[in-house]
C-alpha cells in the first residue's frame, strides 16, 4: 500500500494500464511532457515515448473524433479533455459516434476500449468556464457508462475497470480533492465493479446518497446528524450510467428516507433521475 492522492492514483492506474496493454495510448492537450493542465499524465511519456503519450491540437471534437478511429481500429485509446467544460464541441462524437458505433454496425465494430477522462466540478475558483458538472447530459445516453470516483482508492480501480471495460466509458474526475483526497491505495493492478454503489457507511434513520466531490461533504453531514442521535447510511453511487438503483432501493426500504447530494445545476441534474 502507498498513500496517494486522487490525482496520483489516476496517474498510477495509467500507468500500469499502458504498461499492461500495449494497445493503449493517452491523448489530449498538452498531457506529454507538461503532463496535462493538472499534471494527472506526468511522467508517462518519458515512460512510453511520444507515440503512446502525445499532444494534440487544441480541439475536443478533434480529440474525440481521432480516439473513436483508434478505439475502432483496435487501439486503447485513453482520450483526457483539459476540463469538463470543454467537453461540449465534443459532444456530437461522443453521443452519434462514440456510444452508437456498436448498434449502427450491427455489433461488427464497436469502440469499446475508447476512454473519455475529464476534470469537472467546482472548488478550484474557475469562473463560468472551469467549474462545470456536465455528468448528466451524457447519462441521457445508450451505449456510455458514466463513471465518478471520491478516493484514490476508487480512482484507480474504477479507470483501470473502465479503461478494460468493453464499453466507451466517460470518467469524470473531480478536481476540487484532486489534492486534498489522500488515502491508501495498492500499489498492485486491481479493478473496481462498474455501476456497483459502495455503503461507506450503515445506519437505519436515513440514506444519504452523493459521488464525486459531495462524498466529503456529505459524510461531514453524517458526523453531525450522528453527534444529535440520527443513525445515517452513506452510499457512494461511484457510477452514474448504468447507476445502482438495487443498492439505493435497498438501503432506503431500510430507513424509509433518502437525501442526495449533487454537484449540479439547480435543474437538470442527475439527481433528479434517481429521486
Amino acid at each position: 500500500m502507498s498513500k496517494m492522492n486522487l490525482l496520483q492514483a489516476v496517474n498510477n492506474a495509467l500507468e500500469i494500464a499502458m504498461t499492461e496493454d500495449s494497445r493503449a495510448v493517452c491523448l489530449g492537450e498538452d498531457i506529454g511532457k507538461f503532463g496535462g493542465v493538472f499534471r494527472a499524465t506526468s511522467n508517462l511519456q518519458e515512460k512510453f515515448g511520444r507515440e503512446r503519450v502525445f499532444n494534440t491540437p487544441l480541439t475536443e471534437q478533434g480529440i474525440a473524433g481521432f480516439a473513436v478511429g483508434l478505439a475502432a481500429q483496435g487501439s486503447t485509446p485513453i482520450a483526457e479533455i483539459q476540463f469538463a467544460d470543454y467537453i461540449f464541441p465534443a459532444f456530437d462524437q461522443i453521443v452519434n459516434e462514440a456510444a452508437k458505433f456498436r448498434y449502427r454496425s450491427g455489433d461488427e465494430f464497436n469502440v469499446g476500449g475508447l476512454t473519455f477522462r475529464t476534470p469537472y466540478g467546482g472548488g478550484i475558483a474557475g469562473g463560468l468556464y472551469h467549474s462545470q458538472s456536465p455528468e448528466a447530459y451524457f447519462c441521457h445516453t445508450p451505449g456510455l457508462k458514466v463513471v465518478v470516483p471520491s478516493t484514490p482508492y476508487d480512482a484507480k480501480g474504477l479507470l483501470l475497470a473502465a479503461i478494460r471495460d468493453p464499453n466507451p466509458v466517460l470518467f469524470f474526475e473531480p478536481k476540487a480533492i484532486y489534492r486534498a483526497a489522500v488515502g491508501e491505495v495498492p500499489e498492485e493492478d486491481y479493478e473496481l465493479p462498474l455501476a456497483q454503489a459502495k455503503v461507506v457507511q450503515e445506519g437505519n434513520d436515513i440514506s444519504l446518497l452523493a459521488w464525486g466531490a459531495q462524498m466529503g461533504v456529505t459524510l461531514k453531514a453524517a458526523e453531525m446528524a450522528e453527534a444529535e442521535g440520527v443513525s445515517c447510511e452513506v452510499i457512494d453511487l461511484r457510477t452514474l450510467l448504468p447507476w445502482d438503483a438495487d443498492t439505493v432501493a435497498a438501503s432506503v426500504e431500510k430507513t424509509g428516507r433518502l437525501l442526495i447530494a449533487h454537484e449540479a445545476t439547480k435543474t437538470g441534474g442527475f439527481g433528479g433521475e434517481i429521486a
